[in-house]
């Protein structure tokens, strides 16, 4: 099981930047990621040739509330467990500053922000024998992680992002979660796969996640305002999924969650 098996993932992540440089060299630096085009005032960036990152310039745009609802991280995820491994190594060696790190028994999670405070997600999954309770129910859990462990799982050096690095899931910060899974359960048609206090988490076709929205941050915040961070994302769908949500929605593709934040529906490729 991966998320790109399940019938919705997500696609590319749009964030408006202030200095479109020094976040760029900092994707490229910090996680590996290429620019696949691109010019004075945005950037396209990626693995392979999969575009995850679009970065818009906006140098007059304010900075981004921290209580407000937008973004809480972008999750890259490894296509492996020993890539992941790599990326500890290097990300050691070359001092780039991380925030916390954990074991989430569906995955292990490294956590930075990059220069203008959106946060930032690499991980790795566990295999999804690991996911779940003897009912079957997604079990994801905060523990401490064996971070040297994970560093002697790689096999070789880091050599930026591979092919198959994708955007695993993206986390939202939501003024309200019953209000969020009317949204993304009821309106995208994400299934709702756990909660913890103050977050739901929601994954199609039995991924742990692909999103989750939290008021950690942002309880009760109302409608954003124009500024730096998270402008929208890209849902890809299957023709089924499609054909669902376009069912429900009277043909639109292009919404908006309760908060502004843009979400974008396209059939996978």
């Amino acid at each position: 099981m991966t998320t790109a098996t399940a019938p919705m993932e997500i696609g590319t992540v749009t964030l408006i930047v202030n200095d479109l440089p020094k976040m760029a060299d900092f994707y490229a630096r910090a996680l590996g990621l290429v620019t696949l085009r691109g010019n004075r005032t945005k950037a396209v960036m990626g693995a392979g040739n999969r575009a995850l990152l679009r970065l818009i310039a906006d140098p007059a745009a304010p900075q981004h509330d921290r209580r407000e609802a937008g973004l809480f991280h972008t999750a890259i995820l490894m296509p492996d467990r020993a890539t992941l491994g790599a990326w500890v190594r290097y990300a050691s060696a070359a001092n780039i500053p991380v925030l916390g790190a954990s074991d989430h028994r569906v995955s292990e999670a490294i956590y930075l922000t990059d220069p203008e405070r959106n946060g930032v997600e690499i991980y790795a999954d566990r295999p999804r024998t690991a996911w779940t309770k003897p009912d079957g129910t997604i079990h994801m859990t905060t523990d401490p992680l064996d971070v040297p462990d994970l560093a002697a799982a790689a096999t070789g050096p880091w050599k930026g992002a591979p092919e198959g690095t994708t955007i695993g899931h993206v986390h939202l910060q939501v003024g309200d979660v019953q209000k969020a899974e009317a949204f993304y359960e009821g309106t995208l048609g994400f299934p709702v796969t756990a909660h913890y206090p103050g977050a739901a988490f929601y994954g199609a076709g039995g991924y742990h996640h692909h999103i989750a929205t939290n008021v950690w941050n942002s309880r009760g915040a109302g409608p954003r305002s124009p500024a730096t961070g998270l402008a929208a994302v890209e849902i890809l769908a299957d023709d089924a999924s499609l054909a669902a949500l376009t069912a429900r929605t009277g043909g639109t593709t292009a919404l908006s969650d309760p908060w502004g934040t843009r979400i974008t529906v396209k059939g996978k490729a």
